[in-house]
C-alpha cells in the first residue's frame, strides 16, 4: 500500500501536528502571543523551539517588528556581549567600527535567545538589567540606550537544577521563566510522525526538483515506531536523505542508519525532562484541585487522554490523593499488576 501526497502548497508551514500534546502546545501559544509576557521555552534539541518562538512573535502585536534570535551557545563568551549589546568602534582590538547588538536590532519586535543555559555566568548581571529596565549600554560607550524588546528564551538544559548548582542566576531564571512552554519529544507525540514525514517529503522533493509523491505504508510503520531520539530534526534529517538518494515517484529510505542510532536520550537528559514533565503534571494537578477527567481536568489541560495522563502518573510516580489514603487498603487485598491498574483507573 502506498500514500499520495498532495502537491505542496504555500500555506505549508513548519508548524505540522494534530497530536492532543501538541494541540496543548499551540493553544499555549495563541494565548501567550497576546500577553506580552517573557517566555521560556523548555524542551529536548530537535524539538522545534525556534518554531515555536517565531510562531509567538507572528501572532503577536509584534508581528511587524523585527524577529531577532542569538544562540548563546554558538558565540564564544568573549564575544557574546558584542553581539547582545554592540559595540563602539575601537572598543576592543579589531572593533573597527560601530556594531548594533541583538537587543538594538529587535526594537519593537522579538529576542529570541536560543540555548540561553549557555550564557556565561559573569554576562548574566547584565542580561537581567536589560531585560528589567529595558535600557543597556554599548561596549565603550558610556551612552544609555533604551529599547522596547520582548524577549523568548529557550533551553534544553534544567535550569532550577543550574540554578541549585550554582550555575545559573536565580534572579534572572525567575525573570526569564515568567510563562513556560514545555515542548513533549517526538516520542511522546507519535500521532505527529506521519504528517511531518509528509511535510519533509513535500518540502526537499520541491526543493531538490525531485517528483517523489508516494510513500510506501511499511515504510511510514517503520517511521512510526523509531525513537527519534534527535526529535524533529533528526526526522527532518534522515527525510532529506531519503529525498536525495530515492528514484523515481516513490520515497525509498535506507533504514541501516536507524538500528545504529541511540534508541534513547542519555541518562542525564532523561532524568532531567522526567523531572520537569513530573513538575509540569504536578502543577496542573494542583490547579484542577487533583480532578483527572472531564472539561475541567488535568488531562484537558494538558491536552491529552485521560488514560494516557494516568499511565504517565504511574511512570512517574505521581498518586492521586485518593490512591494514596488507599494504599493500605489495596496492599492488604494484593493489588499487583492488571489489577492494582484497574484499582488506580477506578480510584480516578
Amino acid at each position: 500500500m502506498y500514500t499520495k501526497l498532495p502537491a505542496l502548497t504555500e500555506s505549508d508551514h513548519e508548524i505540522v501536528g494534530h497530536s492532543p500534546a501538541f494541540q496543548y502546545v499551540l493553544n499555549q501559544v495563541g494565548v501567550i502571543a497576546k500577553s506580552g509576557s517573557m517566555t521560556l521555552i523548555q524542551g529536548e534539541t530537535g524539538t522545534g523551539k525556534e518554531v515555536i518562538a517565531r510562531a509567538i512573535h507572528n501572532q503577536s502585536l509584534r508581528s511587524r517588528g523585527p524577529f531577532v534570535k542569538l544562540n548563546c551557545a554558538a558565540i564564544p563568551g568573549a564575544l557574546l556581549e558584542s553581539e547582545l549589546f554592540g559595540h563602539e568602534r575601537g572598543a576592543f582590538t579589531g572593533a573597527v567600527t560601530q556594531t548594533m547588538g541583538r537587543f538594538q536590532q529587535a526594537d519593537n519586535g522579538t529576542l529570541f535567545l536560543d540555548e540561553i543555559g549557555d550564557l556565561p555566568l559573569e554576562l548574566q548581571p547584565k542580561l537581567l538589567r536589560a531585560l528589567q529596565e529595558q535600557e543597556f549600554e554599548r561596549l565603550g560607550c558610556g551612552r544609555t540606550i533604551r529599547v522596547n524588546v520582548r524577549v523568548v528564551a529557550a533551553t534544553n538544559q534544567d535550569l532550577a537544577q543550574m540554578v541549585s548548582a550554582r550555575q545559573f542566576r536565580a534572579d534572572l531564571y525567575y525573570r526569564l521563566n515568567v510563562i513556560p512552554i514545555y515542548l513533549p519529544p517526538l516520542r511522546e507525540r507519535p500521532e505527529d510522525i506521519p504528517a511531518l514525514v509528509e511535510h519533509f517529503v513535500r518540502k526537499y522533493a520541491a526543493r531538490l526538483n525531485k517528483p517523489i509523491d508516494t510513500i510506501p505504508d511499511d515504510v511510514m510503520e517503520i517511521l512510526k515506531f523509531h525513537d527519534w531520539p534527535g526529535n524533529i530534526r533528526e526526522l527532518q534529517n534522515f527525510i532529506e536523505r531519503a529525498v536525495v538518494f530515492s528514484q523515481g515517484q516513490v520515497l525509498r529510505p535506507t533504514f541501516t542508519e536507524l538500528r545504529h542510532m541511540t534508541k534513547q536520550p542519555t541518562a542525564t537528559s532523561a532524568r532531567t525532562f522526567a523531572e520537569a514533565s513530573r513538575d509540569h503534571i504536578l502543577e496542573v494537578l494542583e490547579q484542577c484541585r487533583w480532578m483527572i477527567g472531564g472539561r475541567e481536568g488535568a488531562a484537558e489541560r494538558l491536552g491529552m487522554a485521560r488514560t494516557t495522563l494516568i499511565y504517565k502518573m504511574r511512570k512517574l510516580g505521581i498518586e492521586t490523593r485518593r490512591s494514596q489514603r488507599r494504599r493500605p487498603v489495596e496492599i492488604e487485598s494484593g493489588f499487583t499488576g492488571a489489577g492494582e491498574s484497574a484499582a488506580l483507573a477506578a480510584a480516578l
